[in-house]
């Protein structure tokens, strides 16, 4: 995960969040499926007292993504978000 700060942060700022998944990750099916997944759990951590503060943030997956279970890749992902939240 990458992360750009905003430059003036405001709580009405929602954040920004892109997604590289490569081909390699897997099929299309694959691919979207474990986009919309984070996604979903994005959303509902924005949504929960634990946020995600403004910014851009760029959610890389790596090749070996879909071969993980989903609770793997999402604790994977909460931790990047709470190691990005300690480093403010």
């Amino acid at each position: 995960m990458t992360h750009l700060p905003a430059s003036a942060p405001t709580a009405a700022d929602p954040p920004r969040i892109a997604f590289a998944v490569p081909r390699k990750v897997g099929t299309a099916v694959a691919r979207n499926r474990l986009r919309r997944q984070v996604k979903a759990h994005l959303d509902l951590r924005q949504s929960s007292d634990q946020g995600i503060s403004s910014g851009a943030y760029l959610v890389a997956l790596a090749p070996g993504a879909a071969d993980q279970a989903t609770a793997t890749v999402l604790a994977d992902l909460d931790r990047c978000l709470d190691k990005l939240a300690g480093a403010r």
